[in-house]
């Protein structure tokens, strides 16, 4: 219904409604909608998506294949 499409490879159960839920509690919401959680979910993986491969990038130019946590601090 109206929802944002997940942008490529990553299934939609990676992060789960609670713990979309959870988050959105622990920052002062009273209740959440079904969709919200859809929604917050499709963005937070879509912001993953995009760091994990700023941060890939990083480590390939640094010519290491373990990705560190400083590229991704550095990536996001």
């Amino acid at each position: 219904k109206g929802l944002p499409k997940l942008q490529g490879g990553f299934p939609n159960n990676m992060i789960s409604l609670n713990s979309v839920e959870r988050i959105l509690k622990s920052e002062g919401a009273q209740l959440v909608s079904r969709n919200a959680k859809k929604t917050m979910r499709i963005v937070l993986m879509d912001y993953a998506k995009i760091i994990a491969k700023r941060s890939i990038k990083l480590a390939k130019h640094a010519n290491r294949k373990t990705v560190r946590s400083e590229d991704i601090l550095l990536a996001k």
